[in-house]
């Protein structure tokens, strides 16, 4: 007998039978996921309580202070954790994210449709679909302003003047409200989509791939083949 080990992104077939996942990220991916997902909340419910006069009471002492800063920096270091951690995987988000090809364009005619939960007639999408790319696009773009904006606010507010000052705290803002868009966009597509399974386990369903990602699960398929081919001569243990 032959032992056969399938390549790390093939389809893998979970504890049922008729139920096949996906591995679509590995787990370095997930835990920056959920240090992102922690420290955005820290800074949004901390920089609400500055904010808004009837949350005030939070900021007393200056506890909600140090939290926002401790945010901030975890916030701040991800990108880099990120290109450290898998640089590869990195560029190839950055990129990918503002690639637009035909199929993406004419994902966006489907759009209205796909926010109300149908699929029908979707243009086949590689890894990021057409809304996932914009999404991931509006965020980088947003993650910067926020945070050379907290910076300068952080570090360089004496030096501004208050019409300086005033004008960074409002692009500040405005970002932060952008980023707190994008999030409820993001759960909101997650719960309705069925794949939260995929920061969870790192797995999403067949049906799901197929669904979202047709091209890039073919590819997957692809694969496999070779990734037997390669380990069928493979001793048994």
């Amino acid at each position: 007998m032959t032992s056969v080990t399938l390549a790390p992104t093939a389809p893998e077939t979970a504890a049922g039978p008729e139920t096949h996942l996906v591995r679509r990220y590995v787990p370095a991916q997930q835990v920056i996921h959920w240090i992102g997902v922690i420290s955005f909340f820290l800074l949004l419910l901390t920089g609400v309580a500055l904010l808004f006069p009837p949350l005030s009471f939070l900021a007393k002492g200056g506890t909600s202070g140090v939290i926002h800063r401790i945010g901030a920096i975890a916030f701040i270091l991800l990108p880099a954790l990120y290109l450290l951690r898998m640089p590869r995987k990195a560029l190839e988000l950055v990129r990918e994210s503002f690639t637009y090809g035909r199929e993406e364009l004419a994902w966006f005619k489907h759009m209205p449709g796909y926010f109300l939960g149908s699929t029908r007639n979707l243009p086949p999408q590689g890894r990021l679909n057409a809304g996932q790319k914009l999404h991931h696009a509006a965020t980088f773009l947003m993650f910067n302003t926020v945070t050379l904006s907290g910076l300068i606010m952080w570090f360089g507010k004496g030096q501004l003047g208050p019409e300086g000052l005033s004008a960074v705290v409002i692009v500040h803002d405005i970002s932060m409200l952008g980023l707190s868009v994008m999030m409820i966009g993001h759960v909101y597509f997650t719960f309705l989509y069925g794949a939260l399974s995929g920061m969870v386990t790192g797995k999403v369903s067949e049906e799901y791939a197929r669904m979202e990602h047709s091209k890039w699960y073919e590819s997957l398929q692809a694969e496999t083949p070779a990734a037997a081919e390669k380990t069928e001569a493979r001793p048994a243990e």
